[in-house]
């Protein structure tokens, strides 16, 4: 198969390419944009980016899940049991974990096996149980080996449990030892003297270790730091399949993940598993402002994935709903709904510029969910929202090339799983477009040559070729930002323990040692790492050498931004690049990055290997001001001035 790999045949390279990059001509961008999508797909959320260690925590049900007992294991013989009691924690949280010792003597509890276990090292875990009965005692919350019982660290907890009240405990849990592995359980358990009931009952068990930034609720620090360190700047919330629900009663409704824990039901999701809604609207605006991400807000526009269309005389709840978030996002503190936001611990506002409606309404249930789209959800949300928001962009959820002349001033978002050459083929797609897109989800999925979504099969992990064919593409895509808002990777992280998409930018799982940055990470790291605002005109020729050229307003540094795909035979290109306002004797950073010679490479998180290579050297302008320097077949570099410039050309 490697040498289908080279289907797309390029011009012969027989001496160095020269490229001239003017001064002037330019389009200002802002800076594209290289951004995330996040939904609960791979256990993404639940198990990945969301902290929380504790799997089936509040014993939640949703349309098609009921309440179960899924994760939790009885110790010493003690009854396990789902109770809907007359009083329940919340109406949210209706059913509970009843808790019935065997005996009248030693201790009783439960423990949990987390999301394919629970790593445990030398930290501090904050955690919190809720309890109902009559118990005078101490609590004891434990970690310890799911395989030889060793008890890495425990917390005592003084009782203050009631017989007629939900009364909630805290604690704070420190292990005196990193456990060998993530085969770990967290358990709680009580002496049975002190109960004076018959048994206790619990709900929302919740364990967390250090999370990023330290947000109470918040995310796992590996995977939170790998996604900051591509430099992401916008981020598409709630992206994918999960925005719609399979059902028009089962969207991913943003008024059920707000508030407190206690007062979240569960959400059904998409991909064959339940999800907490722990990981809610608040959680992911606060994750994007960490990371300094601008807002692209998905709302549900009445469209689901079986197919239900929402008609034109029921759909104005769902733009009611959608307007309803915008104010939570935007709104003063003394809006009805900046209010709530206020009251949830965030006064201010946050800058929303971009609103998307609904996600890929082209596919579910078309042609009558895309004619629906085209003929009245689209324009009744777009003409409601600039009505009250002007400055806001709102995009539609496809494109001009999904047969839609976007009605003004609306955006289009493309999205494309596809081949490396077709990733090169379209180069130029966006080229005379006019139309404002997003590139909403992109990836290198399939083989070169392959059959593609006739399969339905993705390569196993991303693999360097599919690396350097994303490269051409974003490429592509910065040459016309001042019309490509910019490009987003989707889906973001796959766990290895259960997925149903295997291609993600990262891929982990309990133990933080699996965390793997895959080949197509180090290519959107280096392209988002030298952002460009300002776009310059360049006679760079098309094929091997893909290129964009420009410079940055705040670094006041000329990039140069390039793959190599498919050179002849092979051999290296020879590049004489040269900038119109950049001195002879000017100094510049040229990062390079290479793959070994299979393209189908991989950065597997089983062996730990990074197959992707990084040159980083300094180069420098001749007496004439040209930079040169040559580049490998199936290569990404940058070349960066980062304003070393000097001022005036010098003459020689």
């Amino acid at each position: 198969m490697k040498h289908i790999f080279l289907g797309l045949l390029a011009a012969t390279v027989a001496s160095a390419i020269n490229i001239s990059v003017s001064s002037k001509g330019g389009n200002s961008t802002g800076g594209f944009h290289y951004g995330l999508l996040h939904e609960d797909i791979n256990n993404s959320g639940d198990g990945g980016l969301y902290a929380e260690l504790v799997r089936n925590r509040a014993f939640q049900s949703s349309e098609g899940y009921p309440s179960s007992l899924d994760a939790w294991y009885p110790i010493n013989g003690t009854g396990l049991s789902l109770k809907n009691l007359s009083e329940p924690l919340s109406k949210a949280l209706s059913t509970s974990m009843n808790v019935a010792p065997s005996s009248h003597h030693g201790r009783a509890g439960f423990f949990n096996d987390g999301y394919w276990g629970m790593e445990v090292k030398v930290q501090t875990y904050r955690g919190s149980f809720w309890v109902r009965g009559d118990y005078s005692g101490d609590f004891t919350a434990s970690l310890q080996s799911n395989i030889t019982g060793e008890q890495f660290g425990a917390a005592t907890i003084k009782s203050r449990s009631r017989a007629d009240k939900w009364v909630e405990h805290e604690f704070a849990l420190k292990p005196n030892k990193n456990a060998p592995s993530s085969n770990n359980t967290f358990a709680i358990t009580f002496d049975v003297k002190g109960l004076k009931s018959a048994s206790l009952d619990f709900n929302l068990i919740s364990l967390f270790p250090p999370t990023f930034k330290g947000r109470e609720n918040g995310m796992r620090i590996d995977l939170a730091e790998a996604l900051e360190q591509l430099h992401p700047t916008i981020f598409r919330l709630p992206g994918g399949n999960m925005l719609e629900g399979n059902t028009n009663s089962s969207w991913w409704n943003w008024k059920d993940s707000i508030g407190p824990l206690k007062d979240r039901p569960g959400y059904a999701g998409v991909w064959g598993y339940p999800q907490t809604h722990g990981l809610g609207l608040l959680e992911y605006l606060e994750f994007a402002e960490d990371l300094d991400m601008e807002l692209v807000l998905a709302v549900y526009d009445g469209l689901s994935l079986n197919g239900d269309v929402t008609p034109q005389d029921q759909l104005q709840q769902f733009i009611d709903d959608a307007m309803d978030e915008i104010e939570f996002i935007t709104g003063s503190p003394d809006s009805k709904w900046g209010a709530v936001r206020a009251r949830l611990g965030h006064p201010a506002p946050w800058k929303l510029k971009y609103v998307e409606v609904g996600n890929e309404d082209w596919l579910s249930g078309a042609p009558k969910s895309w004619d629906t789209y085209k003929a009245y959800r689209f324009p009744m949300f777009l003409q409601t929202i600039n009505k009250a928001y002007p400055d806001i962009q709102v995009i539609s959820s496809g494109s001009v090339y999904d047969g839609y002349e976007i009605p003004r001033p609306g955006a289009g978002d493309y999205h494309i799983y596809t081949e490396p050459d077709t990733f090169v083929a379209e180069f130029g797609k966006f080229d005379n477009v006019t139309t404002p897109h997003l590139i909403g989800e992109m990836a290198a999925t399939f083989p070169n040559g392959g059959t593609g979504w006739d399969s339905g099969v993705l390569r196993p992990f991303p693999w360097w070729g599919g690396a350097v064919g994303e490269a051409v593409a974003l490429i592509g895509y910065e040459r016309n930002a001042d019309r490509i808002i910019g490009a987003i990777n989707a889906p973001i992280l796959r766990n290895m323990n259960r997925w149903q998409w295997a291609i993600t930018i990262l891929q982990f799982a309990a133990d933080t040692a699996m965390t793997t940055r895959s080949t197509s990470w180090y290519a959107w790291e280096l392209l988002a790492a030298h952002p460009i605002t300002e776009t310059l005109p360049a006679n760079a020729p098309i094929g091997p050498l893909y290129s964009v050229a420009g410079r940055n307003e705040e670094t006041k540094g000329h990039i140069f931004k390039a793959a190599v795909y498919n050179s002849t035979n092979g051999a290296d290109v020879p590049i004489s690049l040269t900038f119109a306002d950049v001195a002879a004797g000017t100094t510049a950073e040229l990062t390079v990055l290479t793959g070994p010679k299979d393209p189908y490479a991989v950065n597997d998180p089983f062996i730990g290997v990074n197959r992707v290579k990084t040159t980083t050297t300094t180069v420098r302008s001749n007496k004439s001001g040209t930079f040169s320097f040559s580049l490998p077949n199936l290569s990404v570099a940058v070349l960066d001035t980062k304003g070393n410039q000097r001022a005036v050309r010098q003459q020689w």
